[in-house]
């Protein structure tokens, strides 16, 4: 029996090295092998390029494998989070590995030969959300565990204060958008459908030649207008600079990989319009693409004369003194929201606008009221439903508040996040329409140039799993469950046909189901959960990201604690972490005073379900003891407050591994019923508990220097062990337990 374990990126890597070894330790004790895979953004640039690299530098696909072991019963994959690439962060990796002697290809934006589209298609594998949509092959159940909520409760996090008076709010696009032009066809058959784009001469471009539809699968297409969306922005400049307050964007160009990285840039370009009027000439010749922020075109303009350099700063600099206050992501390093795409991460970003009073932070290191730009109209009612109900109720109250569970559709790449394929910015104005194997049209836009159209499919298996898992959920708990979907929307008109009808497939006698559009779900479920009432949500795959980071942060002031079971449809499981978005802070924190704040609870939550679930799949008693034992070690945890310390010289995310190591291994020696179990683990209970002392000054005297673990991307792995696992006598205590 075997737990597969992911090797990511940033700070999750880094806490993998500390804990790993302990993980080890008490598996094998077991009978259980812990095998570990590279999902990282470098190792998997590294994958898709073998035949540029000497072959000792070459690494297995580990993705691709993985998304292979997901489709079968045996699978049991605990999965951390990962970098999802915008193009600057896959930029920088690129240049990272370069230098230490990897000879992979540029990334060529605007690929013009054979050669490079190539290279573009296999970089297309890579960037973005890149990884989820291969691993999950099941549905979402994510939710708030029992001991970490309770914890919630009696040590309450901070909340911001709310006043009536707060002008905060959502700005979303009415007509031009994703939401408004969207169409849906559901097929009946399998079929077989190509994407192509006619021009006003009836020239026929094909955008893509093949997309295999299963029987009973949806298919949807929407077009963003390029003239509305600038039209848009342009407004709430304008009116984010009479209002006097901040000018914040919020998308998800990680994700949304092709989509939002455009809509950024058409952001930048809007709030620097006089900047990129009067110097287009010169961005274009050196390459500067609004599309990766603010932050490479100052990279960019470096390498020009002093004289030049020094215009283009006064008229950006003029810029943001004739224009709205930007919110700041780095307050204090001067940071802005349209620094780069891949730090405003609406799923991060806007709940801690909703934490924070509504605010967020300005050029001058204090909170102010924003304006929170949100174009796509298809989601943006959540959070604006969410600033309208505190501004009228005041800040929730996590000692009382109740908890939003969520059952979330994303098996087999469901919905928007599956898009990114299917994604074209219209080259010039015509027709694209999708064309099914018979030649018929079955959806088309007319488009002008610069448009984003995007298609993207929900198959009908995944749709009635969801089904199952969300009848499961409230027939496990017996709360209400609220689908969230909007009859007047074209697909969510057709997969509420189907949740109809595979309703009546199961016994719903004594459960409550409402289906309700985002807006009035909202207000129903941020009503209950201020009564203190539970409500689960259940929602597609955008919904699941935005309220799995929502809620959860509004509960027990994070993402990270969350229990993320997702019950692969073929009968494996896969286990997530928790969310990674704070992770690069993290990082720089650690390399600076080798003190790492990250928090691993989302790792232990997911190894109580991974072990529980080898112990149903395989009949393991002991798998199920590790399970319970560290369930219970996980209370001691939370209830000694062993989490880690923002601070330097505090306890950190390698004393908080000790802690966990000690209360597991206790629990195993004195609270279980299997003598043989408990008299393997008294040995390992006895020595940590002797010298805790010893280990945890051990941990925290290399705090406080700089520490060199040798890259960010493709960091070296012995330097890593070596900062990672600083104690001696844990190590030697570990590898006398493994034997």
């Amino acid at each position: 029996m075997k737990i597969t374990y992911t090797w990511t990126d940033e700070a999750p890597a880094l806490a993998t090295a500390s804990f790993l070894p302990i993980l080890e330790a008490f598996s094998t004790a077991v009978g259980v092998d812990v095998e570990m895979r590279d999902i990282s953004l470098a190792g998997r640039i590294l994958a898709v390029f073998p035949d540029h690299l000497d072959e000792d530098q070459r690494v297995p696909d580990a993705l691709t494998e993985l998304g292979e072991m997901a489709t079968t019963p045996e699978a049991n994959i605990v999965k951390l989070p990962n970098i999802s690439a915008s193009i600057p962060q896959l930029k920088a990796a690129i240049r990272e590995l370069q230098q230490d002697g990897y000879a992979v290809p540029d990334y060529p934006e605007d690929p013009q030969t054979d050669v490079e589209r190539e290279i573009a298609e296999r970089y297309a594998a890579v960037k973005g959300s890149a990884v989820n949509p291969v691993l999950r092959e099941g549905n979402s159940d994510r939710r708030a565990p029992a001991a970490v909520k309770e914890f919630a409760r009696k040590y309450p996090h901070r909340m911001g204060d709310w006043s009536t008076d707060s002008r905060s709010h959502v700005a979303t696009m009415s007509d031009g958008d994703f939401r408004s032009t969207e169409r849906s066809v559901t097929f009946d058959e399998a079929d077989d459908v190509r994407i192509e784009h006619v021009g006003t001469d009836g020239e026929v471009n094909v955008l893509k030649a093949s997309t295999s539809i299963q029987a009973g699968e949806i298919l949807d297409a929407a077009v963003m207008r390029r003239s509305a969306l600038v039209g848009f922005l342009e407004e709430q400049r304008e009116d984010a600079k009479a209002q006097g307050v901040l000018f914040s964007l919020h998308l998800k160009a990680t994700m949304m990989k092709v989509s939002d990285p455009i809509i950024f840039g058409h952001a930048v370009r809007t709030y620097f319009a006089d900047v990129f009027e009067k110097h287009g000439q010169t961005f274009a010749e050196l390459g500067v693409s609004a599309n990766d922020g603010m932050a490479s075109l100052h990279t960019a303009i470096e390498a020009l004369p002093d004289d030049q350099r020094e215009q283009i700063e006064a008229d950006i600099a003029a810029a943001y003194e004739t224009g709205p206050d930007l919110a700041q992501v780095d307050s204090s390093r001067g940071i802005t929201n349209l620094h780069v795409p891949s730090d405003i991460i609406i799923d991060a970003s806007m709940p801690v606008v909703v934490r924070d009073s509504g605010q967020m932070w300005n050029k001058n290191d204090e909170q102010q009221d924003t304006k929170a730009i949100i174009p796509d109209s298809s989601y943006a009612a959540l959070y604006g439903e969410t600033l309208d109900f505190c501004r009228e109720h005041g800040a929730f109250d996590p000692t009382t508040m109740g908890t939003v569970p969520n059952v979330g559709l994303m098996a087999q790449k469901a919905e928007e996040y599956g898009s990114h394929d299917k994604t074209f910015e219209v080259p010039t104005a015509g027709t694209v329409r999708v064309v099914d194997g018979s030649g018929t049209t079955v959806l088309e836009h007319d488009v002008e140039e610069g448009d984003i159209w995007r298609a993207c499919q929900t198959k009908d298996a995944a749709i009635q799993d969801w089904v199952k898992l969300a009848v499961n959920r409230a027939r496990a708990t017996g709360w209400p469950a609220v689908f969230w979907l909007d009859e007047t929307r074209s697909h969510d008109a057709a997969v509420l046909d189907k949740v109809h009808r595979y309703l009546r497939d199961h016994d719903t006698d004594g459960l409550s189901f409402e289906f309700l559009p985002v807006a009035e779900a909202t207000r129903l479920t941020l009503e209950r959960t201020k009564a203190g009432e539970n409500t689960i949500s259940v929602t597609g795959n955008v919904l699941r990201d935005y309220l799995t980071d929502l809620f959860p942060i509004l509960e027990i002031g994070t993402s990270a604690k969350m229990l993320s079971i997702v019950p692969l449809m073929n009968g494996g499981g896969l286990f997530e972490t928790g969310a990674g978005g704070s992770a690069p802070k993290h990082v720089q924190q650690f390399v600076k005073e080798n003190h790492l704040r990250w928090d691993s609870l989302g790792e232990f939550l997911a190894l109580t379900a991974s072990f529980e679930h080898l112990a149903q799949a395989g009949d393991n008693a002991e798998a199920r003891l590790l399970s319970t034992t560290l369930d219970r070690a996980i209370a001691t945890f939370l209830e000694e407050g062993r989490s880690p310390s923002r601070k330097v010289g505090e306890l950190d995310n390698r004393g908080s591994h000790f802690y966990l190591a000690l209360y597991w291994a206790r629990t195993l020696a004195e609270q279980t019923d299997d003598a043989d179990l408990a008299e393997r683990f008294a040995p390992l209970a006895t020595t940590l508990s002797e010298h805790e002392e010893v280990i945890v000054d051990e941990l925290l005297r290399v705090q406080g220097p700089a520490v060199d673990i040798g890259g960010y991307y493709w960091p070296k792995r012995e330097l890593v062990d070596r900062a990672m696992r600083p104690s001696a006598t844990l190590n030697q205590a570990l590898a006398a337990f493994a034997g």
